[in-house]
């Protein structure tokens, strides 16, 4: 392919280029309102079922139970749709890094380093940059490992203070039991459902994009305040 490794961008070139960015942020937006849209239905479920249980010391601890595994599904899908925002922002934070930054610095559009190919052989061959086991991984470590803690720590207190303090380990299992399921095999379960959950976010911290890569110093003095303070 004979291609010159720095072809000129004439203006509507860089119009072109503005209208693409914004295309992309657009979707990246999108993405985000949906991510925000599941989160928040986790956070009110939690919060009606956490009004339910505590509604009066005889109310059962069921709905903390139901409302979990819910939660858990709104996860997924919150996993799902974060591949998918993952995608759009990454194209465009491409174009402010390789295309916008230069200009910026007085250089003019640049693709000396190739970024314009591979932008153009991913819009012909598009490709997810992040599992979706490590998409539940981040959001887990994000919003839904607290939403998990705080349904697991109201459920363990309602088993122990309601109706009255418990006296014994057993009167704890009776707590716990639903129907015919034994209270031991209630708490084993949801045991095993949370320490699932702590394991994929532990995992996909370790294997995470970027992880192995050196962080910059923090500045003693932020620039940019500075700059936007007209210092």
């Amino acid at each position: 392919m004979n291609e010159s490794k720095n072809p000129a961008f004439d203006t509507a070139d860089i119009t072109a280029l503005s209208h693409l960015y914004r295309g992309e942020m657009y979707r990246s937006t999108v993405w985000r309102t949906r991510l925000d849209a599941t989160t928040n239905w986790a956070v009110v479920t939690t919060g009606l079922a956490l009004s339910l249980t505590f509604s009066s010391e005889t109310a059962s601890p069921l709905p903390l139970v139901l409302v979990g595994l819910l939660v858990a599904v709104f996860l997924l899908i919150e996993g799902r749709r974060y591949r998918f925002f993952d995608f759009f922002r990454i194209r465009a934070h491409i174009l402010e890094v390789y295309s916008f930054g230069p200009i910026l610095r007085g250089q003019g559009v640049r693709t000396d380093n190739g970024w314009n190919s591979i932008l153009y052989q991913d819009y012909i061959a598009p490709g997810l940059h992040i599992t979706f086991l490590e998409a539940v991984g981040r959001r887990l470590r994000h919003n839904y490992g607290w939403i998990f803690f705080i349904q697991v720590t109201s459920y363990v207190g309602k088993l122990l203070i309601h109706p009255t303090p418990i006296d014994s380990l057993d009167e704890f299992f009776s707590r716990a039991t639903i129907g015919p399921v034994p209270g031991q095999f209630v708490l084993l379960a949801g045991l095993v459902f949370h320490a699932t959950w702590a394991t994929v976010a532990v995992m996909t911290y370790q294997s995470r994009r970027g992880a192995d890569r050196a962080r910059p110093p923090r500045p003693a003095k932020d620039a940019v305040l500075e700059l936007a303070r007209g210092g």
